[in-house]
C-alpha cells in the first residue's frame, strides 16, 4: 500500500485560495489514478476530485467545479488541490488516496492524516 501525506491547509478567509499537496510513496505513483477527498465536521467523508495517471483527465464534484483545480507531478510523485474561492462550506479535513479511475471514488489505500482547511465567513 502507498503511504500518502498531505498538507497545506490552514485557516483563510473566505474568498481566498489555497493549496494542498500530497506526497505519495510505496507505490508506482505514474501509474495510477489519485483522488482528493473531504471531511467535514460531523459529515462522511466525500469525495472532491480526481485525476487520471497522465494528468489529462479530471473530474470534479458539483461542489467544487470551476472553483478548485487537481494536478500532479509524476516526477516529484506529488498529487496537488489549488482551491480558490473558498467558501465556509469548504471547512473540512482534506485527504488525497489512490483511485481506480477518476470515475471510481472508493480510496485504494490507509487514509493519512488529512490536512485540516478552516474557512471563516
Amino acid at each position: 500500500q502507498a503511504q500518502l501525506v498531505e498538507s497545506g491547509g490552514g485557516l483563510v478567509q473566505a474568498g481566498g485560495s489555497l493549496r494542498l499537496s500530497c506526497v505519495v510513496s510505496g507505490r508506482t505513483f505514474g501509474s495510477y489514478s489519485m483522488g482528493w477527498f473531504r471531511q467535514a465536521p460531523g459529515k462522511e467523508r466525500e469525495f472532491v476530485a480526481a485525476i487520471n495517471w497522465s494528468g489529462a483527465m479530471v473530474y470534479y464534484a458539483d461542489s467544487v467545479k470551476g472553483r478548485f483545480t487537481v494536478a500532479r507531478n509524476n516526477a516529484k510523485t506529488t498529487l496537488y488541490l489549488q482551491m480558490n474561492s473558498l467558501t465556509p462550506e469548504d471547512t473540512a479535513v482534506y485527504y488525497c488516496n489512490t483511485v481506480a479511475n477518476i470515475y471510481n471514488h472508493d480510496g485504494l489505500d490507509a487514509w493519512g492524516q488529512g490536512t485540516l482547511v478552516t474557512v471563516s465567513s
